[in-house]
């Protein structure tokens, strides 16, 4: 999780150096769906598709996602942009690799807790902590 979403060196996998951080850590993509995600879903299957909507960048850094035993979560509020119609139900978020529109490879996905309308003027967002990525 640590070198996923923090850019932190992964030690002893392999030789004692590991797997090394990126010298440029970059950001993952958080978006959000409105239907169903499975292991051969991309960040392009059932995206959202609201006025305005697009995937929201969250640096690989200690600043953007906290870090524990066997999970990840968001340091910082999440937020999307505001719609400009509506209404739609996104129902699943994912965690990708590439910003834009682009069928980006999926790292993590979820369902939300609870399904969310968005209308239009309705700006979505997960409160610090609220996007949770676990390894199970």
């Amino acid at each position: 999780m640590l070198l996923i979403f923090n850019n932190t060196d992964w030690a002893n996998i392999g030789d004692a150096a590991g797997l090394q951080n990126s010298a440029a850590a970059g950001s993952l993509f958080v978006g959000l769906s409105t239907g169903t995600l499975s292991d051969t879903s991309t960040q392009v299957t059932t995206q959202a598709a609201y006025t305005n909507y697009t995937r929201v960048a969250v640096a690989r850094s200690g600043a953007g996602w906290t870090c524990a035993t066997g999970s990840a979560s968001n340091a910082a509020a999440v937020t999307f942009p505001l719609s400009g119609s509506g209404p739609e139900t996104e129902t699943d978020f994912n965690v990708g690799l590439i910003t834009g529109v682009g069928a980006g490879d999926i790292l993590y996905w979820g369902v939300l807790t609870a399904s969310l309308v968005v209308n239009n003027g309705v700006t979505p967002s997960f409160a610090i902590g609220a996007l949770v990525c676990s390894l199970t």
